[in-house]
């Protein structure tokens, strides 16, 4: 294994988590949602062709794609595709990121103060925090997210491919590699070439703690829920007034409690809502549904359409109206059909000392687009923690490890 590579891999991510790439809301009909996506594209691009990497390019929706040669001896072998994205959740403030380094003691770990409170989580909250006691954390001043989701795993891969074009001796297939737009928003892969990516398999780096690694995911749809009510004066309202906030309320509590994401773990499915605006006249719920499992999944949003109907039957007219709109389905599907793609995985952790920890994601993923159009992709950790929120942070050492363990898997498709 070539020698550390951590100043690399620390100085990248700090300088990427200083570029602001925080995505529009989803309903954006522009890839990508927002112009500054462009400035770590081009930054990156920049990047990869001073370190010798061939056919770089920025494409008008702000994909870098870039390729470095096999070793020699490995021409003929199937290429890999590395994988991230670009841009940063509207969740929480993505400008003016702040990173620092804090070596954590133990209790709780503030990262920052902001109007004379400490911005802090604790051990209660983040179990892992136990075993984090004594390491170098990167964390934000508490007033942003870190961007670590997925700027560490940019900058993981961009160390790795530094490493491969400053020797090239380490064996590695003909390596592809891309970085997303608006992964966070749902458009991701959506617009990628694959055919001109070249790459017959691919891992996305854009999980969590280090050690991470999925191939399932949820199946996902979003549902936008309407309301129409009738208003008038409220003195005149008896039995003419139909309050559209009202019918909203009737709604969501036909939906089970149980069934909500803080309820929820492991392959356990939810029902989230998102969003909500209302008046006397019009109210709009927006929810997002999720499940590991197709027959589950389906019978969620079924679920959904019977609410609206045993609501509209109480009315005078059908004043609920439900809209569907299907994101993605359970990479499981594909990726199972290329069970070596998680043995190589696992080995690649065991190599580089970090014990795998195969788990469905709780979420999406880039891969599960690029798994169905034909390029099976796997996701990997990056070694962050609390991500999309101002207690974001990762450890040194796995931005370092996961280079490691990212060379390790390369060798194996050598």
């Amino acid at each position: 294994m070539s020698e550390s590579n951590e100043p690399d891999v620390l100085s990248r991510f700090l300088r990427y988590v200083a570029v602001n790439t925080e995505s529009s809301d989803e309903h954006s009909d522009h890839v990508p949602s927002t112009p500054c996506q462009f400035d770590l594209a081009n930054l990156l691009a920049d990047e990869l062709r001073a370190m010798g990497a061939h056919d770089v390019e920025v494409s008008e929706h702000a994909y870098v794609t870039a390729h470095i040669p096999a070793s020699t001896g490995s021409e003929e072998a199937p290429k890999l595709g590395l994988i991230a994205h670009l841009d940063t959740t509207e969740a929480a403030p993505g400008a003016n990121v702040k990173p620092h380094i804090v070596t954590y003691e133990g209790g709780d770990l503030v990262c920052g103060v902001v109007d004379g409170e400490p911005i802090s989580i604790s051990p209660d909250k983040i179990a892992d925090l136990n075993d984090l006691v004594g390491e170098d954390l990167i964390c934000t001043d508490g007033t942003t997210l870190l961007g670590a989701d997925d700027k560490a795993g940019v900058a993981e891969i961009m160390a790795l491919a530094y490493r491969l074009l400053q020797d090239p001796s380490i064996p590695h297939p003909g390596i592809g590699v891309c970085f997303c737009p608006d992964e966070e928003i749902g458009h991701g892969a959506e617009l990628l070439d694959i055919p001109a990516f070249g790459c017959t398999y691919a891992y996305t780096v854009d999980g969590g703690p280090i050690g991470e690694l999925e191939w399932e995911c949820f199946n996902a749809a979003e549902a936008v829920v309407r309301f129409d009510g009738f208003s008038i004066h409220p003195g005149d309202a008896k039995n003419r007034m139909v309050n559209a906030s009202n019918l909203f309320v009737a709604f969501h509590e036909l939906l089970p409690a149980v069934e909500r994401p803080e309820h929820t773990e492991g392959y356990e499915g939810f029902i989230h809502l998102c969003s909500v605006s209302g008046t006397v006249t019009h109210a709009t719920a927006r929810y997002i549904v999720r499940d590991h499992d197709a027959t589950k999944f389906q019978a969620k949003l079924d679920l959904m359409q019977r609410a609206c109907d045993f609501i509209n039957a109480q009315q005078d007219e059908p004043r609920v109206s439900l809209e569907i709109k299907h994101e993605y389905r359970n990479m499981a599907e594909i990726v199972a059909d290329y069970p070596q793609l998680i043995d190589i995985a696992k080995s690649a952790f065991s190599a580089a000392g970090v014990e795998p920890n195969v788990i469905p994601i709780r979420g999406g993923t880039d891969g599960a687009q690029l798994s169905f159009r034909g390029l099976p992709c796997p996701n990997l950790s990056t070694g962050a923690y609390c991500c999309h929120g101002v207690n974001e942070f990762i450890p040194v050492s796995s931005l370092v490890t996961m280079v490691d363990v990212l060379e390790q898997l390369v060798r194996s498709f050598a």
